[in-house]
């Protein structure tokens, strides 16, 4: 069993889902962030309890050589889109996707499968595949 996959098991013990894990450099400091997600939404008292299920995992498979601070978190209202059950999570959403070309794309996601988008923009539906792109993310208007 993969460092991920024990995660995923000790967030769902948790009752809230894995979205993404990322390491990161911020000023000289080593950071290992869980991302946690629930359709209840992220409490502070939620991260410290997923964080205590995790960090025993952490002692034992250094997700990092040297040190490094464990951080746990909602990924936020405007977050980035990785994997296909992203897309899917986050249907009827303004999302902006920046291709290989850099052009940037921005409407609202209409539909999502293993494979593809279905973006509303201005223009009209725009079909996407994955591979085509490059960055993504979900965005809020003020």
């Amino acid at each position: 069993m993969t460092l991920e996959e024990s995660i995923q098991i000790a967030v769902e013990g948790c009752g809230v889902s894995l979205y993404d894990i990322v390491n990161l450099k911020e000023n000289d400091n080593n950071i290992y962030r869980v991302y946690i997600t629930s359709s209840e939404g992220i409490s502070l008292d939620k991260c410290a309890e997923v964080s205590r299920q995790i960090s025993p995992l952490l002692d034992v498979h250094e997700p990092l050589s040297g040190k490094y601070n464990l951080e746990v978190s909602s990924p936020g209202i405007e977050r980035k889109l990785k994997k296909s059950a992203h897309f899917k999570a986050s249907i009827n959403e303004n999302i902006r996707i920046k291709d290989f070309e850099k052009n940037i794309l921005e409407g609202k996601l209409l539909r999502a499968d293993d494979n593809e988008i279905v973006l509303q923009t201005e223009h009209g539906e725009e079909i996407i595949s994955y591979d085509e792109i490059s960055l993504a993310s979900t965005y809020y208007e003020w």
